[in-house]
């Protein structure tokens, strides 16, 4: 078996020469172990961030870290929707692997997950936010403190009757530090003030998810005027669910005027983000943990924001919008301001943080260290990402409830009622993205393949187009060897065979 072989399909290698941090541990096993941040806002796209080259959102704390440390420039995500991709993150696992593909089925006791590997190995959890990961009995085991997430709630201004009701354009939330995200992050603070123990602090925000609203002092801080054109609405050969969700909130009633304004105000909630990273990575130097502590900024998924005239995402959608994320690690004794531009996949944190803790994984999985990237190497040039998403129509357990008439003033109440009345805008999707081009398989609907080349907005579907027969039929191929390799996992234990020693009889 080939070293791509091994660490693609068998778990991440611990060989090598590893960070300073995780050389020392080796030869002290009795060594403080690396400390480790993930500061997760919600549904952040990698185009939105200063340094991912957007024209004219503010992030500069994000650009600052990403000075220090390593970008990724191509990191995308397993599903587009919060909770499956949260599990992948955690385990190393593609959704279909233990089917953690909807948004009421989480990682259980029998599963590994990082969190309990880092816990047992003597590290204090701390998690300040939603869940959307783990089932209720898998706490225990994996997280030292847990605190859920919340804060004030924004407002919609509209009445139901307006068509601009369902669009998530909501009014601002009041003060920056009066937010469920702010007394996360003061929590976090706190625990790198007083902790004696190795310590992973999970940061998974609410912002910069829908509804559109931010803090007074970031809600208007972009013209809707200066947003940048988006992705038009009505394109030939987009799966039949974009036009259906258009019509059910009544998107299609409303103009680019409305489609800025979204983008503006989102683009405004990651400023309010980064604001919070900037008082986190503050607190990092003030608290003398700038030289023990590895932190990493990435999101679950990415959001439409007004693209294709579309708002937060959909279970089988699987786009640039959405399966692009932001990925920057910041891990002391590694290159500063490396660039990454080859694929990798949002798990290979999984298999990054277990080396930096010097942890050997118990079970197979399909991450790969970053490491190698980190010390400034190169990534691998071929790599390709997969994702995958929505549900068979007799699944119906994976689906959103459905809600009755009378709850049609609820935000979801739409997007509820479209899946349920509708299953064939949500059926089972899977994509392959390459450096080239991306092809999205779906069985049961439109199948997509786009030239990233000519192409890279995603706007010109070419699928089935005899020009593109070979690389079609290329990527198709690749993506049944991917599912071929990873279609289940084998325990690392082993029975004996035969049948057991009879007891003798009393």
């Amino acid at each position: 078996m080939t070293d791509l072989c091994r660490r693609t399909f068998l778990g991440s290698s611990i060989a090598g020469a590893l960070a300073q941090t995780v050389r020392a541990q080796q030869a002290n096993p009795r060594a403080k172990k690396p400390n480790l941040i993930f500061f997760m806002p919600e549904t952040l796209r990698a185009d939105s961030l200063g340094c991912y080259g957007h024209p004219l959102v503010r992030t500069p704390n994000m650009d600052r870290m990403a000075s220090q440390g390593t970008r990724f420039t191509q990191c995308h995500v397993q599903n587009t929707v919060c909770g499956p991709s949260r599990c992948s993150l955690l385990t190393g696992w593609p959704v279909h692997v233990r089917g953690h593909r909807s948004l009421y089925y989480f990682l259980h006791e029998d599963e590994p997950n990082l969190f309990r590997y880092l816990k047992q190995d003597g590290y204090d959890v701390h998690w300040f936010g939603k869940n959307d990961l783990l089932a209720p009995e898998t706490f225990n085991s994996s997280v030292t403190h847990f605190r859920p997430g919340g804060g004030k709630a924004a407002e919609n201004p509209w009445p139901i009757s307006d068509p601009h009701y369902y669009s998530f354009l909501y009014n601002q939330t009041g003060d920056r530090r009066d937010t469920g995200d702010y007394r996360g992050v003061q929590e976090a603070i706190k625990v790198m003030e007083q902790s004696e123990k190795p310590f992973c602090l999970y940061l998974p925000l609410s912002f910069a998810h829908p509804p559109f609203s931010a803090p007074k002092d970031f809600h208007d801080m972009y013209k809707p005027a200066d947003v940048p054109a988006l992705r038009p609405p009505g394109l030939p050969r987009k799966p039949n669910f974009f036009e259906a969700i258009r019509r059910t909130r009544r998107l299609n009633e409303l103009n680019d005027a409305d489609f800025r304004k979204m983008q503006a105000t989102y683009l405004g909630m990651i400023s309010y983000s980064d604001w919070l990273l900037g008082e986190l990575l503050a607190a990092v130097d003030r608290t003398n943990h700038t030289n023990d502590t590895a932190v990493f900024l990435f999101s679950d998924h990415g959001e439409w924001g007004g693209d294709y005239g579309l708002v937060e995402k959909w279970p089988s959608a699987i786009d640039d919008c959405l399966d692009h994320v932001p990925l920057i690690a910041r891990v002391p004794g590694q290159k500063q301001g490396h660039v990454s531009r080859e694929i990798v996949e949002l798990y290979d944190v999984m298999a990054t943080s277990l080396d930096l803790a010097g942890i050997e994984a118990q079970h197979t999985h399909f991450a790969r260290s970053l490491l190698p990237q980190l010390r400034g190497e190169p990534g691998d040039p071929k790599r390709a990402a997969f994702c995958e998403g929505g549900y068979n129509t007799y699944e119906r357990q994976l689906f959103e409830p459905p809600m009755a008439k009378e709850e049609a003033a609820e935000i979801y109440y739409p997007k509820r009622t479209l899946q349920n009345e509708h299953p064939e805008t949500i059926t089972r999707a899977t994509g392959i993205r390459t450096s080239d081009h991306r092809l999205v398989h779906r069985p049961d609907g439109q199948s997509e393949l786009y030239d990233l080349k000519k192409d890279p907005r995603e706007l010109n579907n070419v699928y089935g187009d005899r020009s593109y027969a070979s690389q079609q039929e290329s990527l198709r191929a690749q993506m049944l060897d991917w599912y071929v390799r990873t279609a289940d996992v084998a325990p690392k234990k082993t029975d004996p065979r035969g049948f057991p020693k009879q007891q003798p009889d009393k």
